[in-house]
């Protein structure tokens, strides 16, 4: 008798972690595609990538443009390392420019420490149209949103969520 009730309580906890892991694999997912969403709105009210944008300081005195680098400004591309923490790269006023335009919420200054959104697990997200994913095998894509430190049991649950489930 008390060995079964130990089977339960333990298969019950098993379970809640399960939930639990499938809730926050979830809303990784949503943060994803949040980031998308807010890409392609911008897009469709500008006419520009947000990050890209020449004219951002039009559209919202408050908004910074890009100057680095400055041969690429204005040239359909979010250039700049997704992680970037250069404040004139167009990779870091994306978030700048999405969230005047309301479409994300966060700090509008990218001196803040709480620019950079973070996922769930306290990790950096970031977008860019750079590649920089090269292993294990390479990605196309004109957009890249990245994060880091992602345990990779959620990163799994979240690729078979979204994609094809071949890591």
């Amino acid at each position: 008798m008390v060995l079964m009730i130990i089977g339960l309580l333990f298969g019950g906890i098993v379970k809640g972690q399960e939930l639990i892991n499938g809730a926050r694999t979830r809303n990784l997912g949503q943060d994803f595609h949040a980031v998308k969403i807010a890409l392609y709105s911008y897009q469709d009210r500008y006419k520009s990538l947000p990050g890209d944008h020449q004219a951002a300081s039009s559209v919202d005195p408050r908004a910074n443009v890009a100057s680095t680098p400055s041969s690429m400004i204005g040239n359909g591309r979010i250039d700049g390392r997704w992680d970037s923490t250069l404040d004139s790269d167009e990779s870091r006023l994306f978030w700048q420019h999405v969230r005047l335009a309301g479409f994300l919420s966060g700090s509008l200054m990218p001196t803040d420490p709480d620019y950079s959104p973070k996922t769930q697990f306290g990790t950096t997200l970031g977008i860019s149209s750079t590649m920089q994913i090269t292993g294990p095998t390479a990605m196309d894509g004109q957009h890249n949103i990245c994060a880091k430190g992602i345990p990779g049991k959620f990163a799994k649950q979240l690729d078979l969520q979204v994609d094809d489930g071949n890591t």
